[in-house]
């Protein structure tokens, strides 16, 4: 049986930096994964340029969990400068992309690359592919019995993940282990994740697939969710693009969300006062300066057709005379307020989401109340932490959740090696 001063289980973003750290500074570390490719969450991120972090990745109101506050610690203590400074001592040419997400210039295998050598140089050694079987303790710490063999550690730091995108290896062990061992697990959920409508909800719009523009967006029955101004892309499913991603980490099911077409407008008023020297401008025409104009005209011709649960509020009894060839001089002020209105304050109840296959990140996990959030250890488990993503918190879109899986790890691997 070999032994260790601690046992990583899992090689992914949180694993490999965590026995990096530990293994830098003394520690004899080994490190397991059952898949035989490693880091491949973190080669398809970013798409295949990963998304590294972000400038304002220590930003507390990032992150989102049943105890918001719990990030807190290890992100201060680890705040984005510090890996930036780890990825240009190994050479990585990167840039600001958008909003501070900082991106590689080539490819992701780069990080990938980077955290191996990084976790080499701390002597780790690499347990991969090697399933594990079970995780004991034992009086000193635990025995994880793997395929490979048993190992022995006085302590076992577990970066399992979560369970987006099970075709790269996604499973519930962090889960199983907490379980065991008496702690809260927060039902997981996807996360990240486009949303998706009933066919025939959606059937006014599976014509806009390929559309995008900005937008802002928000989950009204969620008091604590904030709202995101990003792009939104038309599926044939449903919504897509970063804001519908963001918006996904606080919807709940059966709950409506709400999209501003326009953002920045004032829509009924700029209308209002235009209508008086549109002598020939379309309604068409006018809502195509606001929207692209396939979305213009479907929009009209959904209206105008009375569609159930799209009648503009101020007026849920009326059809509105909004023919697409309409003259804008000749709608009148309650036409244009109510179409404004319905571009501004689009209401609709997504039906689900696409699911953990296509979620970048899932969210829940293992309860924060029953983990020491500057150690990342579980209460009345001495030696066993958890790490990254099978954790309790989740960030934003945009380099946020390797942020939380850095700044977490570190915290576990100096805890670990005073």
């Amino acid at each position: 049986m070999d032994a260790f001063d601690l046992t990583i289980l899992g090689a992914g973003a949180a694993g490999m930096f965590c026995a990096s750290v530990a293994g830098q500074r003394g520690a004899r570390v080994a490190l397991v994964d059952h898949a035989a490719r490693i880091g491949e969450k973190i080669r398809i991120s970013g798409g295949g340029r990963c998304n590294f972090t972000n400038l304002e990745g220590a930003r507390l109101e990032r992150y989102s969990g049943a105890q918001p506050r719990f990030a807190r610690h290890a992100l201060r203590a680890f705040p984005p400068q510090r890996f930036i400074e780890l990825v240009r001592r190994h050479g990585i040419g990167f840039h600001e992309k958008h909003r501070g997400q900082l991106f590689c210039d080539d490819s992701s295998e780069r990080i990938v690359s980077m955290l191996r050598r990084e976790a080499e140089t701390g002597g780790a050694r690499w347990f991969a592919p090697c399933a594990v079987r079970s995780v004991a303790r034992e009086a000193g710490g635990f025995v994880v019995h793997t395929d490979g063999g048993d190992l022995r550690s006085r302590a076992l730091v577990v970066a399992t993940g979560g369970l987006s995108i099970p075709k790269i290896g996604a499973t519930d062990l962090g889960y199983r282990i907490a379980r065991q061992f008496g702690l809260r697990v927060v039902e997981p959920r996807p996360a990240l994740v486009p949303l998706t409508f009933s066919a025939h909800d959606w059937q006014p719009f599976g014509e806009l697939s390929g559309i995008g523009l900005e937008v802002l967006i928000r989950a009204p029955a969620n008091p604590l969710a904030p709202q995101f101004r990003e792009d939104l892309l038309f599926t044939h499913r449903g919504l897509s693009g970063p804001a519908v991603l963001q918006i996904s980490s606080f919807w709940r099911p059966r709950d409506p969300i709400e999209v501003d077409l326009a953002p920045g407008h004032r829509l009924d008023e700029e209308w209002i006062a235009s209508a008086r020297g549109a002598s020939k401008q379309t309604l068409a025409g006018l809502l195509a300066e606001a929207v692209p104009r396939r979305l213009a005209q479907r929009w009209l011709q959904r209206l105008a057709e009375a569609q159930p649960g799209v009648r503009p509020e101020a007026q849920p009894e009326a059809r509105l005379d909004v023919r697409p060839e309409q003259r804008v001089a000749e709608a009148g002020h309650r036409v244009l307020r109510a179409l404004a209105n319905s571009l501004q304050h689009w209401s609709l109840t997504p039906e689900g989401t696409e699911g953990f296959r296509k979620a970048e990140v899932t969210a829940g996990g293992v309860a924060t109340e029953a983990l020491d959030p500057r150690t990342m250890q579980a209460r009345g488990v001495p030696g066993l932490h958890f790490v990254g993503e099978v954790v309790d918190v989740t960030g934003w879109l945009g380099g946020y959740n390797f942020q939380w899986a850095w700044a977490s790890a570190h915290a576990a691997a100096m805890a670990l090696t005073p």
